[in-house]
């Protein structure tokens, strides 16, 4: 029988959000309700709320988050009523051409709930990124849960779902910073921070994080930065070559997604280095790049997709990590919220204010 919840909408472009009443209904084939207890607020959501994913408001926002396993649909095995999950935005087909050649974190066929929740007045909602969990139940395809050890804090897990798996992803799964490497990371919010949390779990040698804010430069030597350049105050990259011997990095993370970053994280890498371009772009933007640098220089441009993770292998991992005291999730909340908080949310978000807040129900 379908319930009533508390969630957090975004009722058209660029409208403050709201706390309304929501329908979920019990889960068909293959789907799972799932009670929420902890939900980061991620820089997508606002881009849901600015309009600037879609115009199919009104949006349910919120998608990184943890929780319970309430009830199952049939044919559902993987997860159980009870079970306490991480919710992801890919869950994996097991049929497309990516999946049958054993690349499942590039699955070309991710699939979320068939059914849709709604207002009380039966207006359908669009969840953001399949999820729509700052509410205080949602419902989703069996295949976005996954179980990990349910001794983790929620507020802590959840961030699995979306930022700081795409950082720490980046580094470990698609840069492939090994032992003794030299890594940089430009652009340290929460994505950054990940993947130098990433690249130190690693066993990078030297970290390097690049910002225009010295708040930001701080808490990334926290997540195991080893030094620091505000380029506001020198070049990134002739910062990035006197640190590496005058070489350059052997992995340069781009978290911003500009293309002025982008043309520095290609030049302050070493020769057969590799960039990874973790920020989001917008649409417009253009990229130009002499095509003799870049054959001349070599190595690897890669782009991360969610960090190029496989959720039932990398988020039970990096729980264990972080429960054995390896991995310091915990250090990414910056504070904890009630649904009626995630406006105000946003905008300390803006303001560069925290890292995450996050909503715990």
């Amino acid at each position: 029988m379908a319930q009533e919840v508390r969630g957090v909408i975004a009722p058209g472009k660029g409208e403050p959000v709201r706390v309304e009443t929501i329908v979920v209904p019990d889960p068909g084939p293959g789907e799972a309700v799932v009670r929420i207890q902890a939900c980061g607020v991620c820089h997508t959501d606002l881009h849901y709320k600015q309009g600037g994913i879609s115009d199919e408001f009104p949006f349910l926002l919120g998608h990184e988050a943890a929780g319970v396993v309430e009830s199952v649909g049939a044919g559902v095995t993987d997860v159980a009523p009870g079970d306490f999950v991480i919710l992801n935005w890919r869950a994996v087909c097991g049929n497309c051409r990516a999946c049958l050649r054993g690349r499942p974190w590039y699955c070309f066929n991710t699939h979320n709930a068939e059914q849709k929740m709604t207002l009380t007045d039966g207006t359908e909602l669009s969840p953001a990124l399949g999820i729509g969990a700052f509410a205080e139940k949602t419902l989703v395809a069996a295949g976005q849960c996954t179980k990990v050890d349910a001794s983790v804090a929620p507020q802590v897990a959840g961030l699995l779902g979306c930022g700081v798996m795409a950082g720490i992803g980046a580094a470990i799964n698609t840069g492939n910073v090994g032992r003794g490497d030299s890594v940089a990371v430009i652009g340290c919010g929460g994505v950054g921070d990940a993947a130098i949390a990433g690249a130190n779990l690693a066993g990078a040698a030297k970290i390097i994080a690049v910002d225009l804010d010295d708040r930001k430069l701080t808490k990334a030597r926290e997540m195991g930065a080893t030094h620091t350049v505000n380029s506001k105050e020198s070049d990134p990259v002739a910062a990035i070559r006197e640190l590496t011997g005058g070489f350059g990095a052997d992995v340069v993370i781009e978290a911003v997604g500009r293309p002025e970053t982008y043309k520095q994280a290609f030049y302050a890498r070493d020769l057969a280095g590799t960039v990874v371009l973790v920020g989001v772009p917008t649409p417009e933007m253009k990229l130009e790049l002499p095509l003799l640098d870049v054959f001349g220089r070599g190595g690897s441009l890669k782009s991360s997709w969610y960090g190029d993770c496989l959720p039932s292998r990398d988020f039970p991992m990096l729980i264990d990590l972080h429960l054995q005291g390896r991995l310091p999730l915990d250090k990414f909340v910056t504070e904890t919220i009630q649904l009626t908080d995630v406006e105000k949310a946003f905008e300390r978000m803006h303001h560069g204010d925290v890292l995450r807040s996050v909503v715990v129900l």
